[in-house]
């Protein structure tokens, strides 16, 4: 009866909250589409050793999607049927993966975009649940039934699940061969309101699950107050109920300030961080941000201030703050792909280990990473001062720390892309094609242009100093150790590219506008441009630690290749092009007698 009690009371105690009574989750956001990734951070002993209290699976095979709605309709997974056999399979792996965390001593909790339904569902009850736009709506009764069904089945299959996380707005069916779906909130605040007290009944109040709903969406959920609060105050709080929020005012990009909602009403929120930035290199180079999260970014002090709160050491004592989910893995699509998870650990490290114990300086918990990777003696100096340098020359080099740099411009450069000037319209599909046209063309107006440039110029300077104190530290992982060279060195290689590709099209652009071409420069902008490719280039082919590369496309949401045929190698080949036309005319010009 004793070892009874003592296993119990052992359980209870790994599936609690910190001892703080924070949430302290992390998510591996697998590629939609794409082969999982292969991490540490899959593995939730791992989590459990670094002090985490959840694992948010999201391998967009969604534990909705892994039930057959037999008791809605035994026709829409038949027995012996191939879409049948493929959920069957899918249920397998979910209860493998909540048997894993529990085994580690944690929770388990599904991310699950919300509608995705079965094709032949949809179809059999078309005129049921859809609305006059073809949308399934939970404008429809009909709609709100079938969700209840459905969540009845998910926890009859998966009893042992600790909760959900909700993602409305953006809808992947790439890993759901046999589900469709699409965006819920097509009224605005009042689907919200609809949705949530659904999942409130029929998770939180008669389960006593955990609901984590996102409020990432589009339409102002996320980051406009006002909107926000229509919605949570319409609902009545739940301890199991808990919103979800990223701490920037928009997507994880720097220059977008601190997300206004963070401590409004009256329900618990946690805080989203992404530790392998997708818009930022996603771990190919240095890249610390858990000193600007934890304490403020730099530009909140020059080109985006901030009138509230800017950190979640300014947070922290709210009644509302109840922790962190981290995203140690993920985002975004297709590359950079990384062999080597160091800095994608390190900023995992600091944000769970500061939330552990929030009375902790950033600092503290950051030299306790160095402790545990051993790290000593005057490599401490070098690898602080490395890591804090990286935020500076990433705003430098991808947006900016003093001109004005808004939403329209900031994902020039993004995953695995480098966009250019080339004036291309916003593609229906969403691309980063004529993003830097336009803020070129204000840059110009305001006569910018120029400092724009310097600024990158500034950051390869930054970088440069970056790679110097690489070569300084030592770490008892050797392969950690050279990585973090590899890695310093790509930062700087590729942000040499893009200082000598601002040139060019800078340059260009000036060009363009007044008709007169300041050649020789634009010629030897060029030959660095060139150049700096070529070692780029070189630098993979030479370490295979090192990270797949960039490419000179703009980015647009089209699968399989997710980028336009322009883009920065577009944009200099342009100017290209036009120099060396120009220079061999003028060799051809008759000499004066």
């Amino acid at each position: 009866m004793l070892m009874t009690i003592l296993i119990i009371s052992l359980a209870s105690k790994a599936f609690s909250q910190d001892k703080n009574g924070l949430y302290i989750l992390d998510m591996v956001h697998h590629n939609p589409g794409e082969a999982l990734t292969q991490s540490v951070f899959n593995d939730p002993t791992v989590l459990a050793k670094q002090g985490y209290t959840g694992q948010v699976m999201n391998d967009f095979t969604f534990a909705h999607a892994a039930i057959t709605f037999k008791k809605l309709n035994p026709n829409i997974f038949p027995e012996g049927s191939k879409e049948l056999e493929w959920v069957m399979k899918a249920a397998e792996r979910v209860k493998k993966n909540i048997k894993a965390a529990h085994a580690a001593g944690i929770k388990v909790y599904y991310f699950t975009d919300i509608i995705v339904l079965p094709k032949k569902l949809v179809e059999l009850y078309h005129d049921e649940i859809c609305d006059s736009q073809g949308r399934i709506s939970f404008e429809r009764p009909r709609t709100l039934e079938i969700h209840k069904i459905m969540l009845d089945e998910l926890f009859e299959t998966f009893p042992d699940l600790d909760g959900l996380v909700i993602r409305t707005g953006e809808t992947y069916t790439n890993n759901v061969p046999y589900h469709t779906g699409n965006n819920p909130i097509t009224n605005k605040e009042e689907s919200h309101i609809k949705l949530i007290n659904l999942l409130r009944e029929e998770v939180c109040v008669k389960r006593n699950k955990t609901i984590f709903y996102r409020t990432w969406s589009f339409g102002g959920m996320h980051e406009s107050p006002d909107y926000y609060l229509k919605v949570v105050n319409s609902i009545d709080p739940h301890p199991q109920l808990i919103f979800s929020i990223k701490h920037t005012k928009g997507d994880y990009l720097r220059t977008f300030g601190f997300n206004p909602t963070l401590t409004l009403g009256k329900h618990p929120q946690i805080v989203e961080v992404q530790c392998q930035r997708e818009y930022e290199g996603k771990g190919s180079y240095p890249n610390y941000v858990m000193n600007g999260v934890i304490n403020g970014f730099e530009e909140y002090e020059t080109n985006t201030p901030q009138k509230g709160y800017k950190s979640l050491n300014d947070i922290k004592n709210s009644p509302n703050f109840k922790g962190v989910w981290s995203w140690s893995r993920g985002g975004g699509w297709v590359g950079p792909y990384i062999s080597n998870e160091f800095w994608c650990k390190l900023n995992a490290y600091v944000i769970a280990h500061w939330a552990a114990n929030t009375a902790q300086t950033e600092e503290e918990v950051f030299n306790h990473f160095m402790d545990e990777n051993g790290i000593s003696g005057a490599s401490r100096k070098s690898f602080r001062e490395l890591c804090l340098l990286s935020a500076k020359a990433v705003i430098r080099g991808h947006y900016s720390n003093e001109l004005p740099f808004n939403s329209g411009s900031v994902t020039w450069m993004r995953d695995e892309f480098l966009g250019g000037i080339d004036p291309t319209p916003e593609s229906k599909l969403y691309s980063s094609g004529g993003m830097l046209f336009r803020l070129f063309d204000k840059y110009y107006k305001e006569g910018l242009l120029q400092k724009a440039v310097a600024e990158k110029y500034e950051a390869v300077n930054i970088w440069q100093t970056i790679e110097a104190l690489s070569r300084k530290i030592v770490i008892r992982d050797k392969a950690d150790q050279t990585y973090v060279r590899v890695s310093s060195q790509y930062g700087l290689l590729l942000h040499k590219i893009i200082a000598e590709g601002w040139n060019i099209m800078a340059l260009g652009f000036e060009g363009d506008k007044t008709g007169s071409y300041d050649k020789a420069k634009i010629k030897t902008s060029i030959k660095n441009y060139d150049n700096y490719w070529k070692q780029y280039d070189d630098l993979k082919k030479k370490n295979p630690s090192c990270a797949t590369l960039y490419k000179p496309y703009a980015f647009v949401f089209k699968s399989p290749e997710y980028h336009l045929t322009n883009g920065m190698g577009a944009s200099v080949d342009k100017y290209r092009k036009l120099v060396n036309r120009e220079m061999s005319d003028e060799k051809s010009l008759p000499v004066k007698k």
